[in-house]
């Protein structure tokens, strides 16, 4: 099986109309505009979608407003598709991103095949192979699924650092954790819903954040990272409601 995940660009233009040979109007795609992620949906629900459903009406597919995935059967199957795409954009005035816009092998323990693309990331997700369990045989297995991407991981990352809460030493625990429970919580709800596994290192990172702000807040702690990291483990084995991660069993590598 073959996966396209593409991107559009929608380009700067502007049509002229004209009716009765008297009334002319002028036409404009906004781009980065307050309107342009509805006139987005609006335009690509009849470039895209109603195309897709009556050019191909076996091949599935999905689209998040620019962004899409359609699931090909072969290779062969996906250029088709591919070229067939690029003439119908094309006639529409738009463009598929060259640089965001592959064919991908879904290889897994299945599918052996030797291809130059095996993974992909589409709304902060990384499709690609990796071993997984099943339950009902505890066993091992290879498997094309998602996981948090590394893309995500590393923006999730960037937002805990430039909330500082490591210098923000005017703050109790109870605060950080009223502040950035929401924001674990939505991560978790919608990044850890597969492989939550794939996780841990934004919320390792959040317990080393706790650690560095222990060490400012508490001089006794101060240069002891090693006093830190117990103290917080202390805490997050006697009140695991205090963060969310926390009440999933997320509380190792205070360290």
């Amino acid at each position: 099986m073959c996966i396209l995940p593409f991107e559009t660009q929608i380009k700067h233009r502007t049509r002229t109309i004209k009716r009765n040979y008297a009334i002319e109007a002028k036409v404009t795609f906004c781009v980065r505009g307050a309107l342009s992620p509805i006139l987005a949906n609006l335009f690509l629900h009849y470039a895209f979608d109603a195309w897709m459903t009556r050019t191909f009406p076996g091949v599935p597919w999905c689209r998040y407003a620019d962004d899409g995935l359609i699931h090909c059967q072969s290779q062969t199957q996906a250029r088709a598709v591919l070229a067939a795409l690029t003439d119908r954009l094309a006639a529409c005035g738009l463009a598929i991103h060259p640089e965001k816009t592959h064919i991908v092998y879904c290889k897994d323990g299945s599918r052996k095949e030797k291809h130059p693309k095996t993974k992909f990331d589409f709304l902060g997700y990384g499709f690609g192979p990796r071993l997984v369990k099943n339950r009902k045989r505890n066993s091992l297995f290879v498997s094309f699924t998602p996981a948090v991407s590394a893309k995500a991981l590393k923006a999730m990352r960037a937002t805990t650092r430039r909330l500082n809460y490591r210098n923000r030493t005017d703050l109790s625990l109870r605060d950080i954790s009223r502040l950035h429970n929401p924001v674990l919580r939505g991560w978790l709800a919608y990044y850890g819903r597969f492989y939550p596994s794939a996780m841990y290192p934004v919320l390792r990172h959040f317990n080393k954040t706790l650690v560095a702000w222990a060490m400012r807040k508490f001089k006794r702690l101060r240069r002891h990272k090693t006093r830190a990291s117990l103290l917080l483990e202390r805490i997050a084995e006697k009140q695991p409601h205090l963060f969310v991660h926390w009440q999933r069993g997320m509380v190792g590598a205070f360290a």
